[in-house]
């Protein structure tokens, strides 16, 4: 009984930590673009893009093996929906 309680705060831990990382992914990206708004150089403005590009993509890529092949699937789910057409009946 003790194992269950273990693996099931495990698995919960695991789910939120995967939603922290789908959500810094975004929050990297939108990063991006207040960037050109800050008192930059061209040279630092580059560095910071290269580096929240990256971590972006190194936080969605973990937040979907954190989060499996269903959240996957959903996600998948919900942008096909939003860029097909609809077809006229």
């Amino acid at each position: 009984m003790v194992i269950f309680v273990a693996s099931e705060a495990k698995q919960k831990m695991k789910k939120i930590i995967g939603y922290i990382f789908f959500v810094a992914s975004f929050i990297a990206w939108a990063a991006i673009a207040i960037l050109p708004f800050l008192n930059l150089s061209v040279e630092m403005v580059a560095a910071v893009t290269t580096i929240l590009i990256v971590g972006g993509e190194v936080a969605f890529i973990l937040s979907i093996a954190l989060l499996g092949k269903e959240f996957l699937e959903k996600l998948k789910v919900f942008f096909r929906k939003l860029f097909t057409k609809k077809q006229d009946l």
